[in-house]
């Protein structure tokens, strides 16, 4: 046990402070080599600078990366792209609530990450190795199917009514690409974040925009290749 805990909060913040520094280097792109999911991107701007915001959603992930890890023995994605990040920008916004001076920063976002990295990655762990196997048994059969209710649909949802929430861009192309891209890879939430970058960008510089016309090309040609290449058009 005492191995665990000691290789956990190593591993744990290694790994928070690489994805949180991560994570916050992407605002900076293209002037600087970014190195995080574009998926966290999408859903640290949702949360829109409010500290409860990222910890409800990070917390939100809590309970199925502690189901996996009980169910499982290992750890999900959301850990590392989700709950770390997100808990680190709410930990730095409760005291300043300035994101280019907190969340924009990578070096702490970096310690921040680092810090709920080892103690999450240590709970996570210490969790799944005293959980008896009949527990993770019932774990297995209960937990991760309500999990799976969380995360489909219940999360398109909430990111569907933040996007109609940003204005009636971001609500037309979240509806209209988080349907397109539930049909083509069986979930809403990157059409519908792609759907508020298009339409914040649009807002701000119009549909004459360049930037704008490119970002739409890009998306389309994205869901036609995924399309392809997941079969979606040999059921016609």
């Amino acid at each position: 046990m005492v191995e665990i805990v000691i290789y956990s909060i190593i591993i744990g913040a290694i790994g928070g402070a690489c994805i949180a520094a991560g994570a916050s280097r992407m605002f900076h792109a293209p002037e600087v080599q970014s190195m995080g999911s574009f998926r966290t991107l999408g859903e640290m701007n949702a949360c829109g600078g409010d500290s409860v915001a990222h910890f409800s959603f990070g917390l939100g992930f809590l309970f199925s990366s502690a189901a996996s890890a009980v169910a499982a023995g290992a750890l999900t994605q959301d850990v590392m792209h989700r709950i770390i990040p997100n808990w680190a920008a709410g930990i730095l916004l409760t005291r300043n609530k300035n994101v280019e001076e907190t969340v924009q920063d990578p070096g702490k976002m970096a310690i921040a990450g680092a810090g709920v990295g080892a103690v999450l990655v240590t709970f996570l762990n210490s969790l799944s190795s005293v959980i008896p196997q009949k527990l993770s048994d019932v774990a297995s059969g209960v937990l991760v199917p309500a999990t799976t209710w969380l995360i489909n649909p219940v999360m398109p949802a909430v990111f569907w009514l933040a996007a109609l929430d940003g204005g009636k861009s971001t609500g037309i192309w979240g509806t209209v690409l988080g349907g397109i891209s539930a049909l083509v890879s069986g979930n809403a939430i990157p059409g519908i974040v792609l759907g508020i970058l298009i339409g914040k960008t649009a807002d701000e510089n119009g549909y004459k925009s360049n930037v704008v016309k490119i970002l739409i090309a890009i998306v389309v040609v994205m869901f036609i290749a995924i399309a392809y290449f997941r079969g979606f058009f040999n059921n016609f």
